[in-house]
């Protein structure tokens, strides 16, 4: 649930930044969302590697 958050945030902050022309906003806002995209790939590697261990 944390990647949902990281990336909504990020996209937030990103708009944020792109409405008061705050380049570091901006900035912290693709890290933020990228940060969830990597916390949501670990966890279906998670759940992959979980699948594979029931076969």
């Amino acid at each position: 649930m944390g990647e949902i958050i990281d990336k909504a945030k990020g996209k937030i902050k990103q708009v944020a930044g792109a409405l008061t022309g705050d380049n570091k906003l901006k900035v912290e806002g693709k890290v933020d969302e990228l940060k969830g995209k990597a916390k949501g790939a670990v966890e279906e590697v998670k759940q992959a590697v979980k699948d594979a261990a029931k076969k």
